[in-house]
Order: structure tokens, then sequence, then C-alpha cells
């Protein structure tokens, strides 16, 4: 009997085995994982959704921790959420772990927002040496304005005009040439540069209002001036900027 009951057992365990047989399941590529979950936490990032950022981030780093793409997307979420030490130490650790340009000028703006131009400069100084980064343009007008926070005029100058060089309409590089042009007493340069930012911007800012004002006073153009100004007080009477300057003029009469 006890035979029997063995053999019973052995056939059922067979047959156990035939039912539950099939493909294996598929491998799971780590690196592949790893990138999707970087890919969701950014898209996260940009949304401002940070605990699904961390969530995806902590999912990724569990794969691989010493990740470079893990690491600068972590400073990113960190900055964001005003934990700077935090921010910091992650964007130096993906630095040393082989980050590239891109993660350099993302601190490279972090040192910046933190009020830390000379370090900012710096940076921003070494990211436009990689002449296959995509965002160069952007790396130079950032250098120009550190630069300009540390009263390096002549270096400002010199990098928004790399900009140019590269982005020939950059709004950003055309209006702090102006500025500078303006400060210096080139009014011909000054107005060159405006004009190129006049035609290839739709509405112009405060600022930009204010410097062709400007502009059109030093060159003797009432009808500039009157146009400018009309678009300044239907535009930007409540700014603090417009304010400010409409302040410093009653004061200069």
């Amino acid at each position: 009997m006890k035979h029997l009951c063995s053999l019973l057992i052995i056939a059922l365990l067979a047959g156990c085995v035939v039912e539950t047989s099939g493909p294996e399941p598929a491998a799971i590529d780590p690196e592949r994982a790893l990138e999707q979950r970087v890919s969701l936490a950014r898209q996260y990032i940009g949304t401002g959704d940070w605990e699904n950022a961390k969530r995806n981030l902590e999912l990724a780093a569990a794969i691989d921790a010493d990740n470079a793409n893990v690491l600068e997307a972590f400073a990113l979420v960190y900055q964001s959420t005003g934990e700077f030490e935090l921010a910091e130490y992650n964007f130096k650790e993906a630095l040393d772990a082989g980050a590239g340009s891109r993660a350099l000028n993302n601190y490279a703006a972090f040192l910046y927002a933190r009020g830390r131009y000379l370090e900012a400069a710096e940076a921003f100084r070494e990211v436009t040496t990689d002449t296959l980064y995509s965002g160069r343009p952007r790396a130079f007008v950032n250098l120009g304005l550190a630069a300009l926070q540390t009263q390096q005029l002549e270096e400002a100058k010199s990098a928004f005009s790399r900009a140019l060089s590269m982005e020939p309409r950059n709004s950003t590089a055309l209006l702090e040439l102006t500025q500078i042009e303006v400060t210096k007493g080139d009014v011909a340069a000054a107005s060159g540069y405006y004009d190129r930012y006049r035609v290839g911007t739709r509405r112009q800012t405060a600022r930009a209002l204010i410097l062709g004002v400007e502009i059109a006073r030093l060159n003797g153009d009432a009808n500039m001036e009157a146009s400018n100004m009309l678009a300044l007080r239907n535009l930007y009477a409540e700014t603090p900027i417009y304010k400010a300057w409409t302040a410093a003029q009653k004061e200069q009469r």
C-alpha cells in the first residue's frame, strides 16, 4: 500500500511540472530600467512633482546608486525643494561620477542662484570649452551674466558676443550688450544691438523699453521715445522696474 501511495505522489508531482511549464520570463535589463526611472523622474521634475520624482530616483538608485544621471537628477530635486546642501553634494558626486557638460552647467546655474558668482563663472567657462555641448550658446550667456555680477565687463561683452555668433537672435545677449554699450556711452553700438533685439522680439520687456527710451533721447529720436514711453505705461505701469525708473527720472530733473 505504501509503495502504491509513493507511485501516486510521484505521478501527481510529474503532472504538476507538465501543467506549469512554459516560456522563461523575460530578463529585466537593469540599465534600461534605470534609464526609464531617471526619465520619469525628469518628467516629474519638469512638472514640479517632487515626491514622484524622488520615488523614481530611489528606485533607480536601488539599481545603481553611483550613476551620474541619478545623482544629477537628485541634485535638481533637492535644489528645487530648498535642500541646498544635499543639492550641492549630489551635483559634486555626479560630476565625480563622470557627468557631462549638462550637469556642470546645471551646477553652475545652482552656484549663480546661490549668489556664488565667481564659482559660477569658473564653471560656466569650463562648460563653454565643450564644443559639442548643445547648450553652449546659453552657457556663454550665463557666463556673461556671471561676469557682470563680478564687474568683469570685458569678459561679459566677449561672452555675449560669442553667444550671438552661435545664436544671432539671442534676446538676452542682445539686451545685455545694449546695456553695456549704453553704460560705456557708445550710442551707435547700443542702437545696433537694440534694433536687432526689437526685430527678433514680439513683446519687449520693461527693461528693453526703458533702454529704448534712453537710446532715443541720446539720438534725439522723439518718435521712438514717445512710442516706447507709451508702451511702458500701457504694459508695465504697475511693475517695480517702471516705478523705480520713473522715480529716478524725477530725481534727476
